[in-house]
């Protein structure tokens, strides 16, 4: 019974401590999704105004731009997926894999090569574990990106577009985006998106019933297309980092609660098992005593 009673409390150390790590987890992760929510509500509109801009100039002009007009016969796809760099997230890592695992699956079927262009450690060791092909991959700053690890991914997946993808291993004729979309504190979506060719973005604004105004574009459609579309492929980009970092907050918050709700439900079951051990132990000693004193009792008896 010692020995029982021994190993819970033990456990119950155990337990204890590892309370305390997923305790103070969630309370970082809680501190931290409120400036992650604002940084998101700061970047949205910029990027919105910027795609709405983009359009204009695709939709108004009669340029057939590389990066708004889709390639006849496409060979290649550019599939950059956002994850984590570390764990304790619950399944947000693992929903944004899959959804890059099912859009690799329809590219394939079109015919594409796809080519993997990697952000968190999840990601990555989850391809290099299977030893697959990575055109590109960038860890340590999932959880609090900035505006230059944005522009650093854009230039690669950019140089990659305007490569010629039937010369070239690296050149690629679509980009595709995988992050997870932070819609509420408990509700996070992974999310696949095509940035080029450019994509019609639906809006839930009226249409409007009047005539739409002329534009003029100087010095030309091509070179406003060509200022305006790395910048373009930069917002949306760093908007989707900013949103899959509160996700992974929101995520982590989550999951280290059910953790510590977990941890405690276990610390009462040892208790009460532990509590059970020691009152069987007292028990069994009370009858060693007794048994003890009525043998003696015996003895004496025995000897008169």
């Amino acid at each position: 019974m010692g020995a029982q009673l021994r190993i819970y409390r033990r456990r119950m150390r155990s337990v204890k401590a590892t309370k305390k790590i997923t305790k103070a987890m969630e309370l970082i992760s809680a501190s931290r999704i409120v400036k992650a929510q604002q940084r998101v509500s700061a970047s949205t509109p910029y990027a919105n105004e910027l795609t709405r801009a983009v359009s204009a100039v695709a939709s108004f002009s009669s340029t057939n731009h590389p990066l708004t007009t889709a390639n006849e016969n496409p060979r290649r796809a550019a599939i950059l997926i956002i994850s984590a760099d570390r764990g304790m997230a619950g399944a947000y890592s693992t929903n944004a894999i899959k959804e890059g695992e099912k859009l690799a699956a329809l590219l394939r079927e079109r015919g594409l090569q796809v080519s993997n262009f990697l952000v968190g450690r999840k990601a990555v060791n989850y391809y290099k574990f299977r030893n697959r092909e990575m055109a590109g991959t960038w860890t340590g700053f999932s959880d609090n990106p900035t505006y230059e690890n944005a522009k650093e991914v854009a230039d690669a997946l950019l140089s990659a577009f305007l490569a010629d993808s039937t010369d070239s291993n690296v050149g690629v004729d679509e980009i595709h985006i995988i992050f997870t979309q932070f819609r509420s504190m408990l509700t996070q979506e992974a999310t696949a998106k095509r940035m080029i060719p450019l994509e019609v973005v639906e809006s839930s604004e009226p249409v409007p019933t009047s005539l739409l105004p002329m534009y003029e574009f100087e010095p030309n459609a091509a070179e406003v297309l060509n200022s305006l579309l790395p910048r373009y492929i930069e917002a949306r980009i760093f908007n989707a980092m900013l949103q899959s970092a509160a996700s992974e907050h929101a995520a982590r918050r989550r999951a280290m609660k059910s953790a510590t709700d977990n941890a405690e439900d276990l610390i009462k079951s040892l208790t009460r098992l532990a509590n059970a051990a020691r009152q069987a132990e007292i028990t069994q000693e009370i009858s060693e005593i007794v048994g003890g004193a009525d043998a003696l009792a015996s003895a004496s008896a025995g000897s008169e």
